[in-house]
Order: C-alpha cells, then structure tokens, then sequence
C-alpha cells in the first residue's frame, strides 16, 4: 500500500528471493561511539572511494547481519565493494545498534551524526552516500551540510515528502497513512510489510521467512510505528538546491513505493543531478535488475562502466498458463483468487526447484522457467499439471529449447518468444512442445503425439508442435 497503488495482500505477494550464488560473508560487525550510544557497521572492500550504505527502515525493515544472509544483498554489494571501500551500517534505534525508547527516536540530525561517528572510526574523511526510502533524506541533508566530507550522493527510489502536497502527490494521504500503522500494528514480524517490495517475484516460503524475520530482528512493532510517525514530518524539498555534490538518482520504472516521477521531481530540483529510470518493478535494488544497478553505481563512482554482459546459453524454455484465469477470479473474488493464486504459485516453485529449473518471471496468472534438460522440463510441466488438478485449475504448458539471452536475472531472445507462441497454441491441460524439444529427448520414455505444423505469431517459418504424454 504505497502511494495510493497498492493495496495489502498478505503472504501472497511474497514472490521468491533468487538464489544467487554468492560466498558466504563473515561479517565483522564493530561498533562506533555517537554521543552515549553504540552504532553498528560493517566494511567490506578496499577502496577508494569510500560508499556508506544508508538504508531505509520502515520501508526496508533493517539488521546488518540479516541483510547479508540475503543471497541476493550479499552478491550484489560483494560486486559493488570490487570496486570500492562498502560501509553498512545499522541506524540508531534499529538492528545492532543501540536501542532507544519509541519517545526518544533519533531525528535525521541525529542520524548525520551517526554516520559522521561511523566515518571517524573507519578513518574516512569522504565518502559517497547511498540511500534508499527514509535513508535517502538523511543523505540529502548530509549531503547538502557536510559537502567536503560527501564524495557523492546516490539516491535510490526515495521521497523527498513523506506527506502529499499540491507540488509533491506521491506521498501516502493520511487515510493510507493509517491503514499503514493498522497494519504494522497487527501484522508486523510475519513478513508481508516487506513483501510488498518484491512484486516481480512469486510465493516462496523460505523468502518470506527470511522478511519475518528481517522485520523482528529490526524493531520491535511498536518501535516500526514510531518510525513511521515520525518520518511522516520529514521534508526535504527545500534542501535540494542546496545540494553542490556529484548526484545519481535511480527509480525503478513500476517501483510500487516511488513513482519515477517523484525520482525525476528530486533530480530536476538538485543542480547537475543524473536521473536514471530503470527498467523493473521492484523496490530493493537487489531484487531484479541487479547488473544495471551495478553498472550504474560503477560508472558513476569511479569514470568507468563495465557492460552488462550477456551470456548465451542453450536452455529449455517453459511458460505455464492459468486456463480460465479471468472467470475464475470473477467467481472468486479478489480475496480468493489471490489466495488460490499464491498456492498455485507456491506449488509451481516446488516443483521447478524439484526439476532443477529456474523461474525467471510470473506472468499475472502464469509463469516462465528455464532450464538446463528438455526431458526434466517436460517432467516438471506435468508435475505442475497434477499440482494445478489438486487445486482445482486447469493448465496448460508450452515448451522450447533454443539460445537464450541471460542478462542478469533475466532471460530474453528468440527462444523465449517461441516458448510463448507454443504455450498458446496449447489446449486446457495440454503439454506443447516444439519439434526441437522432442528431438532432444529420444530415449526418454516421453511420448509425443503431432499436433501440426501452425504458424506462431512474429515468428518466421512454419513450427511442428508436438503433444507430450509423461
């Protein structure tokens, strides 16, 4: 519920966190002194520059050590500290650091002082700043009155108001503001708040217990909606002119947080700010398209850019299809449409995970996986089919092998297009595959019955479609 777009949806709008390989992080966790209390952090890198982390809290519930157990958070921060000095930290009153009483939460005066405190004790006397959600005020502010020890500024899908107004629309109306604390009150620690920045990705019950108990190890529910309340005065509209430091502002195009027009509103007011809008629909900049973040954060921050590499790979392309989605959620209602939605997907993942697939993306009532063998592909289509039967939905499959575009978590290029032209030839219940697929699993045991010779949609030829039977 963000911005007046989304609404809460529980558990079901948990989709799964990529499992990246990464290595593991030993987490050498220090403390710095600010005033009486004790600030967490952590460095990572050599440098130089120096990049200090600023994360978000009640939008990007926060703990140092929890963040880095993320396969996803530890792979792409490993590759941003390739090439420079990373300092993680947790704020006053959240995570490692000490905690404060819910009257006594610290102002973003205070926060400047605790990244002022981190930098002492690491021996930096200028850092680049990057921000995310409330943390990306602070660094505007910090930015803007701590010039000579600001390298350069980076703000990620971050609001500049946290209330609306006639010049600024995007923040939360006092009626979703409410609805917000309501929920953080009855829900907090179960995972769904943080959720709700993962829309791209599909029902995972490890991912979600990874946000629950990101969201515990955070605050506790009182303290989220303390921190809530009090971000809701936070304004830093006036300050952008101020700011005369190297300034990158990045927003994900669908962000379910930050529109990219509140993006473009704060590079437009701060003098020689680079705006970035980038493609995706996910709020934390290490789900999704994590190689362009990279490649941005690298350009900006030392003159060179490393292309996103694209890696050709043969794969067997899978899309599975809801039959009858559109009456059947008429018939159920949002409610439960979403919540036989989110057991479908659940179900799905299992199984791909099973097979040894790799599911790149949902589809609104459908997904796409990869994989590795056409033969366990197939296996996998029909092990879905069966799940769907117990669930009472109908499926149909469609599947091809061919050269894949891998760009990051993505998956582009012919072959996909072929994959989604097969499944639409396919009836109810129907596993379809191209002739490629059959021919490369003889010996099997898999059958296949012809199914002709139709023209798919944009793509050049005539393709001989095949029915299997597992």
């Amino acid at each position: 519920m963000v911005c007046g777009r989304t609404s809460w949806r529980g558990p079901g709008s948990l989709h799964p966190v990529t499992a990246l390989d990464s290595a593991p992080v030993d987490l050498d966790v220090r403390y710095a002194k600010s005033g009486d209390l004790h600030i967490a952090y952590h460095v990572i890198g050599d440098g130089p520059p120096d990049l200090v982390l600023v994360p978000g809290f009640t939008w990007h519930t926060w703990h140092l050590e929890c963040a880095w157990e993320h396969p996803g958070f530890a792979a792409m921060w490993q590759r941003v500290a390739s090439f420079c000095r990373l300092i993680t930290i947790d704020k006053r009153g959240t995570g490692l650091s000490d905690r404060v009483p819910n009257d006594a939460l610290p102002t973003l005066e205070d926060r400047m002082d605790d990244v002022r405190a981190v930098l002492d004790a690491v021996g930096s006397t200028q850092a680049a700043l990057i921000g995310f959600w409330e943390g990306g005020p602070m660094c505007t502010l910090f930015a803007a009155t701590y010039p000579e020890r600001t390298r350069a500024l980076v703000l990620h899908a971050v609001p500049a108001a946290f209330r609306p107004s006639e010049d600024y629309p995007w923040a939360l109306d006092d009626k979703l503001h409410a609805a917000t604390l309501s929920f953080l009150d009855t829900s907090w620690g179960r995972g769904w708040f943080l959720a709700q920045l993962m829309p791209s990705l599909a029902g995972d019950e490890h991912a979600l217990r990874w946000c629950a108990r990101m969201e515990r190890m955070s605050a506790s529910p009182g303290a989220a909606m303390a921190l809530v309340n009090m971000n809701r005065d936070v304004d830093v509209r006036h300050v952008l002119p101020a700011i005369r430091v190297p300034t990158l502002v990045l927003n994900p195009r669908d962000d379910p947080v930050v529109p990219t027009a509140a993006g473009r509103y704060i590079a437009e007011r701060i003098p020689g700010a680079k705006f970035v809008e980038l493609p995706g629909r996910d709020h934390l900049p290490w789900i999704g398209n994590t190689e362009l973040v990279i490649a941005e954060l690298r350009e900006f921050l030392t003159g060179v850019r490393h292309e996103v590499e694209i890696d050709r790979v043969l794969a067997t392309i899978l899309f599975v299809d809801i039959v009858g989605s559109t009456a059947r959620a008429a018939a159920l209602g949002d409610t439960g449409w979403r919540a036989l939605l989110d057991a479908f997907y659940g179900a799905a993942r299992s199984e791909i995970d099973r097979f040894r697939g790799r599911q790149t993306k949902t589809t609104g009532d459908g997904l796409l996986a990869t994989f590795d063998g056409p033969a366990r592909a197939i296996r996998c289509a029909d092990a879905i089919r069966q799940a769907s039967r117990a669930l009472c939905l109908d499926v149909r499959a469609g599947l091809h092998t061919g050269e894949c575009e891998m760009r990051g978590d993505d998956v582009g290029g012919l072959a996909v297009h072929i994959g989604a032209r097969v499944a639409d030839q396919a009836a109810g219940g129907e596993i379809l595959v191209s002739s490629t697929v059959r021919d490369l699993v003889a010996g099997s045991g898999i059958a296949f019955e012809p199914r002709g010779t139709p023209t798919l949609k944009g793509v050049p030829g005539e393709w001989q479609l095949f029915s299997a039977r597992v």
